[in-house]
């Protein structure tokens, strides 16, 4: 059977929608919320056709899988869960966008909204300004292939200030171009749903007001790996800063026979470091397409990424490692949780000496209570159950939240002595919903305490006429995207209240 294109899935998803298109929000008379609380408003796609339009918001329902409801008395902190954001370089010679032909589990190579990463995140630290938390946790994977000039594109909207999207001297030049006649990727200048001038409009500079308030970053696989799968080496750095990108599939090249996903499998990498290593030996001798170089685009390493990352948030933490604790208020302490592999692969990895470092983090919470937060979750990293069994048995856990798997999804866990905590992750914005999360702990009646949780989408930052909006359209309509596999979760997963046993 023939493997359509995504240009083709995008078009027959678009069949039959004219009149949907021409009317556009019209057809809806659910205005979009300025704040992007889907409390207040959400999107939907009510007829079916992949037209997306304004919608009644979604009330909080209560979760009592962990203790009975009970009436809330005050807040005691509210904080922003921001995470998979994956600024990217969409004209870098080092992408492998190639790859994403051979579909499963390649498809995160090309996305056909790529060039629009700066502008969702700011969009999203626009969401993050009306809500007024009391801090950001930014969930690691803020950029896509440890490159330079990614992380000052992300660091730029975090802090606001003017952001330059794009690379180069030319502006955009990459698989997206109208003068590729290659069909299988989607070109906005000639492909439906056309959107002439986007990429041109994609690499303005523009100006973002910032989070506004302080954030704290977790380190994830992409912000250190290139491709979130392999560190840099000396033919990675090579490519990055050269003038010659691989566009076409190598001749020849396919998915080996029994080639699996394996158990640290998540949208944001293809599964194995080998199988990366191995294409890109071969995409090395492939014919390439000219491209300008940028010595932006060198690749870093761990040391250079995590004190960047520390410069710009202010967090405190080891030189090569972004594991820290931050209290806010007197009654919670938020536990950051470094799980990155520094030998490559994209799942998460608990390091010597990190169990009893988290011990200590614990101990030292008092009458806190805790919420433990990792880029990967706990529950899929390696080693993660030393970690987990410390927080079961812990009285004053309330939560673990994670991002990597790109799905909004809440699970509750039962802790040691018939206790227990809440799983959260969180959706990311490069994939569909592309929503961020609002996460407010609050004291209940009798001393007890409660999650209260809702999705954010992200809002019109002024990044470009209306790219945010572009951006989320195309990664609905994206066939191999979020939207097919589910990543929005199950009504349970998104806008809740979560009740814990009370202590």
């Amino acid at each position: 059977m023939r493997r359509i294109t995504r240009r083709e899935a995008v078009i027959e998803g678009l069949a039959g929608t004219a009149a949907v298109l021409l009317a556009g929000c019209g057809t809806s008379s659910h205005g979009v919320s300025p704040t992007g609380s889907t409390l207040a408003s959400t999107w939907r796609d009510p007829s079916g056709v992949g037209v997306l339009v304004p919608a009644p918001g979604e009330p909080l329902i209560a979760r009592t899988d962990l203790g009975p409801h009970r009436a809330a008395t005050q807040v005691l902190a509210t904080f922003a869960h921001v995470t998979d954001a994956h600024v990217l370089d969409a004209s870098s010679p080092a992408r492998v966008t190639f790859l994403d032909r051979l579909g499963a589990p390649f498809q995160s190579t090309f996305r056909p909204h790529e060039t629009l990463t700066a502008q969702v995140l700011a969009g999203a630290a626009r969401a993050v300004q009306a809500l007024r938390p009391d801090l950001v946790i930014e969930g690691g994977d803020l950029i896509d292939n440890d490159q330079s000039n990614e992380l000052s594109q992300a660091l730029s909207v975090l802090r606001g200030g003017v952001v330059h999207p794009g690379s180069g001297p030319h502006g955009y030049f990459g698989v997206q171009l109208a003068s590729d006649p290659d069909p299988f990727y989607y070109r906005p200048d000639l492909d439906a749903p056309r959107h002439p001038g986007l990429l041109r409009h994609a690499v303005r500079p523009f100006v973002c007001w910032g989070l506004g308030v302080r954030w704290c970053p977790v380190l994830g696989d992409h912000d250190i790996l290139v491709a979130g799968e392999i560190a840099p080496t000396a033919e990675t750095r090579v490519l990055a800063l050269g003038d010659r990108a691989v566009w076409e599939l190598p001749a020849g090249l396919t998915l080996p026979p029994g080639a699996s996903l394996g158990a640290s499998y998540s949208p944001d990498g293809p599964p194995a470091p080998q199988l990366v290593d191995q294409f890109l030996a071969q995409a090395l001798a492939a014919p390439k397409v000219p491209v300008a170089p940028d010595p932006n685009r060198r690749e870093m390493d761990v040391a250079e990424v995590v004190a960047r990352l520390q410069r710009g948030s202010g967090v405190q933490s080891e030189p090569d490692a972004l594991d820290y604790h931050v209290d806010v208020g007197e009654r919670l302490r938020l536990i950051v949780i470094d799980l990155a592999r520094r030998a490559g692969g994209s799942g998460g990895l608990v390091r010597p000496g990190l169990r009893a470092w988290l011990a200590s983090e614990l101990a030292g919470a008092g009458e806190r209570w805790v919420i433990a937060i990792s880029h990967q979750p706990l529950e899929s990293s390696d080693g993660g159950e030393q970690l987990l069994s410390l927080l079961d048995s812990h009285p004053r856990v309330i939560a673990a939240l994670a991002g990597h798997t790109h799905r909004n999804q809440i699970t509750p866990r039962t802790g040691a002595g018939g206790g227990g905590y809440w799983l959260i992750n969180t959706a990311s914005l490069i994939d569909y919903p592309q929503q961020a999360r609002a996460l407010q702990v609050v004291e209940t009646d009798g001393g007890g305490v409660a999650i209260q949780t809702w999705m954010l989408d992200h809002v019109d930052a002024g990044a470009g006429p209306g790219l945010g909006r572009i951006s989320r359209e195309l990664a609905y309509l994206d066939a191999q995207g979020g939207r097919p596999q589910g990543f929005i979760g199950g009504r349970l997963d998104r806008n809740v209240a979560l009740y814990a046993v009370q202590r």
